[in-house]
């Protein structure tokens, strides 16, 4: 380990699987859970500037190595879980609050123009790094300002949509950026026309997405002009697996785990995956969930 944390509020060895979709992955080697912008500094004050540091919200879209990570794991709660509506019709919600939450605050407050998040099942902040998107919409339209904590240089900055360089699933922000909150634009609605639209994008979820397994939602980016999962299903893949870890027989985006499986499985399986894809079609599929940690050769994606 390149360093130490020695602070009241940071715990050592805490088990990641439990705060992961997939529920797999070693222990972080440090952990803290900030309440407000104040204990987050306090913290930070105490990390060493050779420990790697890592925010997680859902977990939604993250995959733990075996062997954990061997740094400091920041999981926000307190003031970073807030949503409220504002006097102008906005919605503020803290850097973790879960999107689905937001959806629904934004809709009984009888906001429109959010019910796409009530179907991802990340956070804000996450959604802002990924410009995460669904049903005709995505961050990058609906986003007024995010607040966003530099953890290098402590430096905070309001950015708007066009500052945080959103593409497709993607953002200008790295792993040394946090959210601490972001306002988002809305319409006036109904709330019983809100509600039930609502309804009709978790009865879709249901339909098409493999629920109640252990899954990190797409496991790939589309690529331009087509669909990762009609690719991977066109090539047969479907129920093809390695170790307890197999393509969804429902929807070919979606790997789904089994009880006894790895972190190194998921790995396993996205890599030869997108292998076969290259091979076959010569598209190089762009991996959606991200993998931390030690495997094999690698500490990013596979």
């Amino acid at each position: 380990m390149t360093g130490s944390i020695d602070h009241p509020a940071v715990r050592r060895d805490v088990p990641l699987a439990g705060h992961t979709t997939y529920k797999v992955g070693g222990p972080a080697a440090f952990w803290a859970e900030p309440a407000t912008i104040a204990d987050l500094n306090d913290v930070l004050d105490a990390v060493p500037a050779d420990l790697p540091v890592l925010v997680l919200g859902r977990g939604s879209n993250l995959v733990f190595s075996d062997t954990g990570f061997a740094g400091l794991v920041i999981r926000p709660t307190g003031e970073f879980l807030d949503v409220f509506v504002g006097d102008e019709g906005e919605v503020v919600a803290g850097g973790a609050a879960p999107l689905p939450k937001v959806a629904r605050t934004a809709a009984a407050a009888g906001r429109a123009g959010l019910e796409f998040y009530v179907g991802i099942p990340g956070s804000v902040g996450g959604a802002i790094r990924m410009n995460a998107g669904g049903h005709g919409s995505d961050t990058a339209a609906v986003l007024l300002a995010a607040t966003v904590l530099d953890l290098v240089t402590r430096r905070i900055d309001e950015r708007t949509p066009a500052e945080l360089e959103f593409g497709y699933r993607r953002s200008g922000l790295t792993d040394r950026h946090m959210v601490l909150r972001a306002s988002f634009r809305t319409e006036p609605g109904d709330p019983p026309a809100l509600e039930g639209r609502l309804r009709d994008i978790t009865r879709w979820r249901k339909e098409h997405q493999p629920g109640g397994t252990l899954n990190a939602g797409s496991v790939f980016k589309n690529p331009p002009g087509a669909s990762a999962g009609e690719i991977i299903d066109r090539l047969g893949l479907k129920g093809y697996r390695r170790g307890d870890v197999a393509v969804s027989e429902m929807h070919a985006n979606f790997f789904v785990a089994g009880p006894e499986a790895t972190a190194r499985d998921i790995w396993e399986l996205v890599r030869a995956v997108r292998m076969k894809v290259e091979e076959a079609t010569g598209i190089v599929l762009e991996p959606e969930i991200r993998f931390v940690g030690e495997f094999g050769d690698t500490e990013v994606h596979p």
